[in-house]
């Protein structure tokens, strides 16, 4: 069909790993253009290029390691499958999904597969390990043959912001063959600028002491009522993601101090990382992280998965943890600024985080020790207001810090860590669960909850020093991150006992439990101290989130606060106002202008009447919405009928449509769904019941090449 007039319708109404070499070698070809069209990966640039200084060509012959991701199919079902197998009360509630399950339904299929290994073997590159799950394809080729592939240009750089450190990266957004568009997520590898580091504080000088200072197990168990909780983590299995090894000999040493035992601590190597023969300048988080995961589940089995500090090796990491599905609780004490992280291999890890999710893995995440200036220590500097990723990721549960004082082995009192990250992520939107006092904005804030992090009340660890091993101080959220993980060890064994599902993604079942009348049981809710753009207050806030655990109270809210499933008490009913837009004008609906529509130009799906949003061919937006009260004890389904047409070609999705209940999204559609006549959609939205919810459609074109979005004969029904 034809555009329509925008005049109609107006009258309608970590530092690098490595350092490559600069000698003079024959330099890279100039990509040549390829007959094929192709298009751009905007995102595979890493943020340094733009504060560095380009120094010449990478080698041509030199070799580089890429890491190609896949798109994840079905994202609209996997969204609303996670919202439900999260919330209590719906039928999918608990009923995770293996690794198998996960691929079939969601992971990218062998085809894909196949498609991108025969791309990546036609321009010269070695193709090596595909992960488990489907999302990933590492292969290696010199950097001229790289270059040819993804259409870009290695060069080498010095970064000013970083007392002159070198580096490789690509010039340009890598590009691939049209036909692979819909297939590949993103390219990874094409820069070595590292900038994942941990989230360790010391107090002043590493000396080792000769005997332990700083809280041991009996103080922080004792305080949080860890030791209350009556488990120790039989049965369960923690995941370490970490960029670095560690000395056995070390947490011997630990756990002989502390009278505790438990199973064998193994390493699981990834893209053949294994540090534990010599240890780097990480090994104080490795050790700090096992450590304190011992210190609260003793039992747990602990599986330190190691990889090379890169894009590829993070991306690879996350893949392989959630592949092998062998834990339930992943900890992770290190991390990168957000804006200084090349944004495809934030996606590709996330992509991950959704498997977690879904398998029901829960993620704590240290949320950094530079408060809310989270890049003081990489290319954009301290002048950056800044979150750290993973944990900002939405399927992350974000651990900020405290300084944590007790009398005896008892809590007294909590402040805030000065320095404790927190903010506002530019990367990801407010979940739905993210709700509560104090909680504003459209962006995911994090932390969402605390524990002790200051190194000035800070853990005893046994870890190597500035000249042998010994006792140190040590803290920040690193040390926050393996708290709550080994929490989550020990509700997953008392959740297997009461045979109830594990816990999962943590953060919807914590902000219900925060927003309900347990909050001041279940939290301390931390109320003084700030960093350095946010202050604590009663509530949420940005330094402490909810606040720190009360570990027994929690466990008998978690463990006892399932919601019970619809009761049947309902009057039947549809709910929706002007369902099927047949008055000829909008209310109750509130639309843009123009969009409740009569004309022949798009038939309407029953009667005349329907809602037409976008189909301009320019940059347009067009929204829909009506406010409904859902009963509670009902059973909700949302349905409507949908007709797409587009004069766009191929499957990049240039024109979007949104689909939303409150803040959750329900489905997103585009250009790429055109199809002749009207297809319905219908959506679960039982977990509702008891709330208004606003329905709201947004539709979104771009400037060019028109899509129209139809939405007929909407419906509500409860029961």
């Amino acid at each position: 069909m034809r555009p329509r007039s925008l005049a109609l319708a107006s009258a309608l109404a970590v530092l690098p790993l490595t350092v490559v070499s600069l000698g003079v070698s024959t330099a890279q070809a100039a990509p040549t253009p390829n007959a094929t069209a192709r298009v751009a990966l905007p995102q595979t640039v890493t943020p340094a290029v733009a504060h560095s200084n380009k120094k010449g060509d990478v080698p041509a012959e030199q070799q580089i390691s890429v890491a190609v991701s896949l798109k994840l199919h079905n994202t609209a079902e996997l969204d609303r499958f996670l919202h439900a197998v999260a919330t209590p009360g719906t039928a999918e509630y608990g009923h995770y999904l293996t690794p198998e399950q996960f691929g079939a339904k969601f992971g990218a299929t062998q085809a894909d597969v196949d498609q991108v290994r025969a791309f990546l073997t036609a321009q010269g590159l070695k193709v090596g390990s595909v992960s488990a799950n489907r999302q990933v394809i590492d292969a290696t080729g010199s950097a001229d043959q790289v270059a040819k592939a993804f259409g870009t240009h290695e060069s080498t750089y010095t970064d000013p912001q970083q007392a002159g450190a070198t580096f490789f990266a690509n010039d340009s957004a890598a590009t691939v063959p049209a036909a692979l568009a819909g297939v590949v997520e993103g390219v990874d590898g094409l820069n070595n600028r590292t900038v994942r580091t941990t989230r360790i504080a010391k107090p002043g000088a590493s000396t080792p002491h000769a005997t332990p200072s700083g809280f041991g197990p009996a103080q922080y168990d004792g305080a949080y009522n860890l030791n209350k909780v009556g488990a120790d983590g039989t049965g369960t299995t923690v995941a370490l993601w970490e960029f670095d090894g560690y000395k056995s000999t070390n947490l011997s040493t630990y756990d002989s101090q502390f009278g505790l035992s438990g199973p064998a601590i193994s390493t699981v190597s990834v893209d053949g990382a294994n540090y534990d023969s010599k240890p780097g300048e990480g090994q104080g988080e490795v050790e700090l992280d096992s450590e304190i995961v011992r210190g609260v589940a003793p039992k747990a089995t602990q599986l330190i998965y190691e990889a090379p500090n890169s894009d590829q090796g993070e991306i690879d990491m996350a893949a392989k943890i959630v592949a092998d599905n062998r834990a339930s609780v992943i900890s992770i004490s290190w991390g990168s600024c957000e804006p200084d992280t090349t944004a495809s291999s934030m996606t590709a890890v996330n992509n991950s985080f959704k498997q977690a999710a879904a398998q029901g893995i829960s993620i704590f995440s240290a949320s950094g020790d530079d408060g809310s200036k989270d890049c003081t220590r990489s290319t954009s500097g301290a002048s950056v207001t800044a979150v750290d990723f993973p944990a900002s990721s939405p399927y992350n549960t974000s651990v900020g810090g405290t300084n944590l004082k007790v009398s005896g082995n008892a809590y007294s009192s909590e402040s805030a860590w000065s320095t404790a990250g927190g903010g506002v992520s530019t990367q990801y939107a407010k979940p739905s669960w993210q709700t509560g006092t104090g909680v504003s904005g459209t962006m995911r804030t994090v932390p969402d909850v605390s524990s002790n992090a200051d190194p000035a009340s800070g853990f005893a660890i046994y870890t190597q020093g500035t000249s042998s091993a010994g006792w140190q101080v040590y803290g920040g959220t690193s040390a926050a991150a393996p708290l709550w993980s080994g929490y989550a060890a020990l509700f997953n064994q008392k959740a297997k006992a009461a045979a109830q599902p594990v816990l999962g993604e943590a953060n919807p079942k914590l902000y219900s439990l925060a927003n309900s009348s347990s909050y001041g049981s279940v939290f301390h809710d931390v109320t003084t101290g700030r960093n350095q753009d946010f202050s604590t207050k009663a509530g949420y806030d940005q330094v402490t989130g909810w606040g720190t655990p009360v570990a027994d109270a929690l466990t008998t809210a978690l463990l006892g606060g399932t919601t019970p499933p619809p009761s049947g008490n309902c009057t039947a009913a549809q709910l929706i106002g002007n369902a099927g837009f047949e008055t000829g004008s909008a209310a109750p609906w509130t639309t843009s202008s123009g969009v409740v529509d009569n004309s022949a130009s798009e038939a309407a799906h029953g009667g005349s009447w329907k809602a037409w949003m976008d189909g301009y061919g320019s940059a347009h937006s067009d929204s829909v919405s009506q406010t409904v009260s859902i009963p509670a004890g009902c059973k909700a389904t949302f349905s409507f009928w949908m007709h797409i047409d587009t004069a766009e070609t191929g499957s990049t999705a240039y024109d979007k449509l949104t689909v939303q209940a409150g803040s959750t999204t329900l489905a997103t559609y585009s250009n790429v769904n055109a199809a002749t006549g009207y297809v319905q959609k219908s959506f679960d939205l039982s977990a509702f019941a008891g709330q208004s919810v606003t329905l709201k459609f947004t539709g979104t074109e771009d400037s060019s090449l028109q899509t129209s979005f139809v939405i007929d004969d909407t419906a509500l029904n409860v029961s």
